[in-house]
């Protein structure tokens, strides 16, 4: 898929999932149906009156559009603060795909306007992009004439280097620690990199690697010119400049963000049929739940299952699309004092977790895990263990490693309250301990904010900050056979280079990940990554819960959105209809 052109946009033809029974304009409600709805109204008044103040104080909320183009688009993120506008948005991917791929370009992207494939990496500032003929270690980037970042000046190769550096050369004046902390996982790979002319780049790792555009598609590049006339990264935060369909407007701290349409931007496929892009954080599900009932917010993240009967009885539009996304614990294997050395214990967890009960929390919206990829992925292979709800086998290998009525197993896991992919955390995460105590488990969690679980997630199990943590639950992506394995279970991965906080190093696994990576040939490829599939799920490194099928909820005037199999998403062919 090297060097092909950018898709044409589609209609959106994904599993959408509209109110059931749905009434003309004339039909009158019956009186149950308007006290409800009167209900649920003054509910949304009470819990969102700050959004609301927001939103009036900045003359945000608007008329609609019409034409298929414009309109003002108002995203109750799950988030509790605006992600940082640097290039490399802080708050996990979450703050990637609203503060990322909105104001940024990468050299690649994906193609995110179609929803029936896992989208492929594309071209996107870089036209061409293919592995060095005379040295296998790096990859060739052409990049693309003509484009200007938002403040007017040029994007070229120097910019390339200077936004590399930015995160990969300490002594560099750009050099930023904040984009560094939040971007080095991403990119373990890249170690070299240089100038060959104007328009034309090299990057490279110390060997061979074949997810070298798995990780610069995460490389957001930012304006050198803006940071220099601003002086540098807490000015540019506030002005920041980069060539992507949205510029920034203004950004309020935990109250919004605002984008505006660029009408320069280089894909004319891609200019936003928008007017404005409105980000509003809003970690409390009720309270983005009342949001979209009122208008405040038009398109919400994570819904509460139990919203969505009313959801769709206002007519509201439910959408979902499985990914390649999973919701499990991370379990430390290594350190001192960590029962979950002992496979069968890790086992007897996974074993313990009735991911149906699960499921239904959740109102359907997710599907049972048996590893790390849905079965139908190409990486699943054939796993010995199979991961399912068996609490008398778990009891019996609980007991075999010495555990039992007289001796319960006690651990805690660190959780977050809300936060980008955690779906619907607390609920989830009472029904787990609920399993767990049906087996003789003594469960406890360590609640923080998703950012604070973030930042520990980073330092490791073994820095004092983790107080003896046996597992933290965070949400992963998993689209990529880096995403999904390389820099999770690396003995080269840990923190903060990797995200590896479990502590794994295999050298079966190492020997097979390091074969992986030396692979360009997708077909070979695959076959090993399926292999260390069946490695992971057999070792029960991790406890897998359930994979996200990304449900968002839009008020019925918000169109021209295709959900893509993916976790991120493209807003460009989003309009406001009447």
């Amino acid at each position: 898929m090297f060097g092909v052109p950018w898709p044409p946009a589609v209609e959106p033809h994904g599993t959408t999932l509209r109110g059931a029974g749905r009434r003309g304009r004339d039909t009158p409600r019956s009186t149950r149906q308007r006290q409800e709805t009167a209900g649920m109204h003054a509910f949304a008044r009470r819990q969102g009156f700050t959004l609301g103040a927001a939103l009036a104080t900045a003359g945000l909320i608007p008329g609609a559009a019409a034409q298929g183009r414009g309109g003002e688009l108002r995203i109750g993120m799950t988030l509790a603060d605006i992600p940082t506008a640097r290039g490399a948005p802080d708050q996990g991917g979450e703050g990637i795909r609203w503060m990322g791929f909105t104001i940024y370009d990468s050299l690649v992207y994906w193609n995110l306007n179609q929803d029936r494939t896992i989208p492929e990496i594309v071209p996107a500032l870089a036209e061409r992009y293919y592995p060095n003929p005379d040295d296998p270690r790096e990859w060739i980037f052409e990049l693309r004439r003509g484009v200007t970042f938002h403040d007017g000046s040029e994007f070229d190769a120097e910019a390339v280097i200077w936004n590399i550096e930015k995160v990969a050369k300490r002594d560099a004046p750009q050099y930023d620690p904040q984009q560094r902390l939040t971007l080095a996982f991403r990119i373990p790979g890249i170690r070299t990199w240089r100038r060959i002319d104007a328009f034309t780049v090299a990057i490279g790792n110390d060997v061979p690697d074949a997810s070298m555009p798995d990780q610069v598609v995460f490389l957001h590049i930012s304006s050198p010119a803006q940071w220099r006339k601003l002086g540098g990264w807490e000015a540019f935060s506030k002005q920041p400049s980069g060539t992507g369909p949205f510029r920034v407007q203004e950004i309020v701290p935990r109250q919004r963000a605002v984008l505006v349409r660029n009408e320069n931007y280089w894909d004319k496929a891609r200019i936003p049929k928008l007017d404005r892009l409105i980000l509003l954080p809003v970690p409390d599900a009720n309270q983005r739940v009342a949001a979209l009932l009122t208008g405040q917010a038009n398109f919400i993240e994570a819904p509460p299952p139990d919203a969505l009967p009313k959801l769709r009885q206002e007519r509201m539009v439910i959408v979902t699309n499985p990914y390649p996304h999973i919701w499990p614990y991370i379990l430390r294997t290594t350190g001192e004092n960590t029962p979950l050395a002992d496979l069968r214990v890790r086992r007897a967890l996974n074993l313990a977790v009735n991911r149906e009960e699960v499921v239904a929390l959740l109102g359907g919206l997710a599907a049972p895990a048996q590893g790390m990829v849905l079965p139908d992925s190409p990486w699943f292979g054939n796993p010995a263990f199979k991961i399912r709800h068996d609490p008398a086998e778990a009891r019996r290998l609980l007991a075999e490693a010495g555990y039992g009525p007289g001796n319960p197993l006690r651990i805690r896991f660190l959780i977050s309250a809300s936060g980008s992919g955690q779906m619907q955390p607390l609920p989830m995460n009472e029904l787990v301990q609920q399993h767990m105590r049906a087996v003789g488990i003594e469960l406890s969690f360590e609640v923080v904010e998703w950012n604070a679980m973030r930042v520990q997630r980073g330092k490791g199990p073994l820095d004092p900050s983790a107080r003896g943590l046996h597992a933290i639950n965070n949400s992963m992506g998993t689209s990529t056979p880096f995403d999904a394995f390389q820099r999770h279970f690396s003995c080269d991965a840990a923190p903060p280079q990797g995200l590896n906080w479990a502590g794994v190093c295999d050298p079966r696994l190492q020997a097979m990940l390091e074969e992986a990576s030396r692979t360009f040939d997708v077909v070979a490829r695959d076959a090993i990554v399926a292999r260390i599939h069946e490695h992971v799920v057999d070792n029960a490194y991790w406890l897998f819960v359930v994979h996200d099928v990304n449900p968002r909820a839009l008020r019925p005037e918000v169109r021209g959105f295709t959900q893509a199999k993916s976790w991120y998403q493209d807003l460009t062919q989003v309009w406001i209809g009447r």
